[in-house]
């Protein structure tokens, strides 16, 4: 059964009088029933679909060690999440909602005049927790991003590839956010990296600064929802996924179908809009679809000789681990996707290309001379070791 903060009325471990059983000895941490399983929220930020895939592989984790998973979100992440999990309880989440830019050099001031609206957000959703612990009991938070999971009395995970933001205006700035980045990080029990630690890593500089959060920090390995599969690569077929937020979604879109026309082979382009009903026409050369489930877009991504998306860190995440040739877009602006795809170049990790100055037939051709070295990925355990450890603290 699908739960929702509307639809959601009773907790679930309310007794017959309708309270909650207390604890005499620490009133800020009520005791488990018991019996009952350890209960996590998961929650990923809204800005693309990125956030919410890599959530996956972890709630996947969660599920095998045998935890009660509930998660919270809204929008496109809220409907990627709920084809993925159709029984699992769900709570919204308002997402930050941030606004992009339809030109690179307006996407920095943007993102700068939009900084106290993300504050209030900050503190909205850290209110919208203390609210949830308390009618919903969870023993344990894993926030993707989002900087107001954090609570005083339950553990609370942070998830994130970026101890560093890159910004256009050169180190002293991203000093200055780093601290501020950390002060919000600090407030959590622990850091989860999702990246592997030493210098064979998939995120340079952004996962691995000089200086470190004062909190637990873990790398957790490669996370991605996908897995090889014993399928061949079809000559000259290329997967194209679209994400992120708009107009710059639609606007890489409007360049994908301007120039897919001029393409020999076949493609499969996935729009990035799960629970869209409108439609493209599709071809026997050309399929167009708004949203694939994972194991079909699992499918898709072995069977391409090539992939096309943009140079979001989950993208790559799911590359290394297929070990795929790519053609990567960085989102013109996002200076995270800008030093990802240089640093992606650097390693001869995949070739990538800049929006303005896209060619599909000229980029297909580079791309297919280009050497492709994905970092082997991590098979140890990280992630099966990390949520085996939070589960011995809470339980």
């Amino acid at each position: 059964m699908l739960l929702s903060q509307k639809k959601q009325k009773i907790n679930p471990d309310q007794t017959d009088d309708g309270k909650l059983p207390g604890n005499d000895n620490n009133p800020g941490q009520k005791p488990r029933p018991e019996g009952r399983k350890a209960r996590i929220l998961v929650a990923p930020l809204d800005w693309g679909l990125g956030h919410a895939t890599r959530c996956i592989p972890v709630i996947r984790e969660l599920l095998a060690q045998n935890v009660e998973v509930w998660l919270a979100s809204e929008g496109s992440q809220e409907k990627l999440l709920r084809l993925e999990f159709p029984d699992l309880p769900f709570l919204q989440l308002t997402g930050y909602r941030v606004k992009y830019a339809a030109t690179a050099m307006g996407l920095a001031w943007k993102m700068l005049a939009q900084s106290p609206r993300l504050t209030r957000a900050i503190k909205a959703e850290n209110l919208w927790l203390k609210k949830k612990v308390e009618e919903y009991r969870f023993d344990a938070v894993i926030s993707d991003n989002r900087f107001g999971l954090y609570h005083p009395s339950v553990p609370c995970i942070f998830i994130t590839h970026q101890l560093i933001i890159k910004t256009p205006f050169g180190k002293w700035s991203e000093k200055i956010i780093q601290k501020r980045n950390y002060r919000y990080i600090n407030r959590f029990s622990q850091c989860w990296v999702p990246d592997l630690p030493g210098n064979n890593n998939l995120a340079g500089d952004l996962s691995h600064p000089e200086k470190k959060p004062d909190i637990p920090l873990y790398y957790i390995g490669i996370l991605s929802r996908f897995a090889k599969l014993p399928l061949h690569e079809k000559k000259g077929h290329l997967l194209i996924t679209l994400s992120g937020p708009e107009p710059q979604r639609s606007l890489l879109e409007n360049i994908i179908l301007r120039d897919i026309i001029k393409y020999e082979g076949t493609a499969t382009i996935v729009r990035g809009l799960p629970g869209d009903a409108t439609l493209l026409p599709s071809t026997n050369q050309i399929r167009i679809y708004n949203h694939l489930a994972a194991d079909r877009l699992n499918e898709e991504m072995q069977s391409a000789e090539l992939v096309i998306s943009r140079s979001g860190y989950s993208t790559a995440m799911d590359l290394a681990t297929m070990q795929k040739k790519s053609i990567l877009i960085p989102t013109p602006g996002q200076t995270e996707q800008e030093y990802l795809a240089k640093y992606f170049i650097q390693k001869e990790f995949a070739s990538c290309a800049l929006q303005e100055y896209f060619s599909l037939p000229a980029e297909v051709e580079k791309a297919r001379l280009f050497p492709c070295h994905w970092p082997p990925v991590d098979s140890t355990g990280l992630l099966k070791q990390q949520i085996h450890n939070l589960l011995k603290e809470i339980l």
